[in-house]
């Protein structure tokens, strides 16, 4: 989390510098990778690792806990966010307005990977809302940056949004303090427990909606469509690679450690209803676009169904498979929506009926998306096929009509997903070579109709779909490290003992 930010800050001193800039960038987050691997293989020998920023005894100060999980998720995040800054350098959008002033890209990324890493390792609520504020702010300006129409129109509904979940956030944050005198999440495993059937559920729904409006879940989604799609394609690329997947790991952590349930109760059917709601609305608004972009906006709404169909079971198994399925939607959604900025690239144009023929002029970019959108739809031997095939898995074990309709409707919307990406396939790939669109911006930062791609581009690109494929190649490690994350997740006693020691 430190070193983004140092990084930030340093990148804004060199702000007339480029190359300085990028080497900023591709150092620091390199040392991230390098760090969370070392945090993943520490926590996974030794348990939790905890940090009492200040020295401040728990629950009073700020903590940080990386487990099993956020270790993991840590390390997944830093391989994207670094694949992406490649990208985002060959594709030149981190020099847009450098001939007039200096760039606010390099920074604001940086403070991005910042946001993300202090999300996955904050022990408490407040400090988990300072790490989505801090997400945001800079994802404002990544998401508005070269003010065009559509992308303003876009920017106020991603902005309006995010304004109404914070304050909502916030809200909830108070009501728990007020409930239960403490915002650590340790702590409030003990002390919501404690608190009347009543208050507990209120708060666990109100907990369910600020997060659920972050991960883009049915019927809350309705602003991730019409937002992310006008971004350029990196900047897109790891806003759907991570931050709805920073929603979901706030779900799974509060629901498991703070308001857990049992695979019959309430809590849980309701989850269950929610999850088929967003995999088949997801996967039907997206056979139903013809912007590339949208479509695959869709398709992310989609698959965040999975995750929270495995969260709702509430066993090692389902949660196993949620774990399994986090790590490939990461890599595979944030290399899709790449392979998306390849293709506009070159054809000059976001509507499938607009282009054809990629596959025959650029056969290395028709692999490219061939992989991952194989991969997202379920198909074996590669990452979304294990993922998929425990949560089905867990599903079946779990052995009760709700679960069942479920397991169901994710079958169903894997051949749904397999029908979008097939419907890709067939407009920009098949046909014959069509000449480019000329660029309906010609003074955007992104040129696009050129037919012409840097190495870092298609190298960063490779970087993802590469890391898919090594998912299924070690699904049995992998596997097995994921069963021992939701373990922990559904026996918290160690995760509380780390922060509050023994009691």
């Amino acid at each position: 989390m430190l070193l983004p930010l140092l990084a930030a800050a340093l990148s804004l001193v060199f702000g007339r510098f480029p190359g300085v800039q990028r080497a900023i960038g591709v150092v620091v987050l390199s040392g991230v990778v390098v760090d969370a691997a070392f945090v993943l293989a520490e926590s996974d020998r030794h348990g939790p690792l905890v940090l009492q920023l200040g020295g401040y005894a728990p629950p009073y100060g700020i903590t940080l806990i990386a487990d099993r999980l956020s270790a993991l998720l840590l390390l997944v995040s830093a391989v994207v966010t670094l694949a992406v800054l490649v990208f985002s350098i060959g594709q030149r959008i981190t020099d847009y307005g450098r001939e007039t002033t200096s760039t606010a890209f390099h920074p604001m990324y940086l403070v991005l990977c910042a946001g993300v890493s202090l999300a996955y390792v904050t022990g408490d609520l407040f400090t988990l809302f300072v790490a989505f504020e801090i997400m945001l702010s800079a994802s404002y300006v990544l998401i508005t940056r070269r003010t065009t129409a559509p992308r303003i129109r876009a920017g106020m509904t991603y902005v309006i949004v995010s304004l109404m979940s914070s304050l909502l956030f916030i809200t909830m944050i108070a009501l728990v303090y007020a409930a239960t005198g403490t915002v650590n999440l340790a702590d409030l495993a003990d002390k919501v427990a404690l608190l009347s059937p009543g208050v507990r559920t209120s708060l666990g729904l109100f907990v369910v909606v600020v997060f659920g409006i972050k991960a883009a879940l049915v019927p809350l989604h309705f602003w991730l469509p019409d937002s992310y799609p006008t971004a350029p394609a990196p900047v897109t690329a790891v806003f759907a690679g991570l931050l709805t997947k920073v929603g979901v790991y706030a779900l799974i952590r509060t629901q498991t450690l703070v308001f857990p349930h049992s695979s019959t109760s309430g809590a849980s059917t309701f989850l269950l209803v929610v999850s088929i709601l967003t995999m088949i609305v997801g996967a039907l608004g997206a056979i139903a676009q013809n912007d590339l972009n949208r479509l695959m906006s869709f398709l992310l709404v989609s698959h965040i169904g999975y995750m929270i169909f495995g969260l709702a079971l509430f066993n090692v198994v389902g949660l196993t498979g949620v774990i399994l399925y986090v790590v490939h939607h990461i890599t595979v959604q944030a290399a899709l929506f790449l392979v998306g900025g390849l293709i506009t690239r070159h054809t000059g144009t976001v509507s499938l009926r607009a282009m054809s023929g990629v596959a025959k002029a650029y056969p290395l970019i028709a692999v490219l998306f061939a992989v991952p959108a194989l991969s997202l739809a379920g198909i074996p031997p590669l990452s979304g096929f294990v993922a998929k095939i425990t949560l089905l898995r867990a599903g079946a074990e779990t052995a009760t009509p709700v679960a069942y309709v479920v397991t169901a409707g994710a079958v169903l919307t894997s051949l749904l997903t397999l029908y979008a990406v097939t419907r890709i396939w067939v407009g920009a790939f098949w046909g014959e070579v069509r000449a480019p669109l000329p660029d309906p911006d010609p003074t955007d930062e992104v040129t696009v109709g050129t037919g012409s791609t840097s190495r870092g581009m298609i190298g960063a690109t490779a970087v993802l779909v590469v890391a898919g494929v090594a998912i299924a190649l070690f699904a049995g490690p992998l596997s097995e490290l994921s069963g021992r994350a939701a373990a922990d997740l559904l026996d918290s006693a160690p995760y509380r003992t780390a922060v509050l020691g023994a009691r």
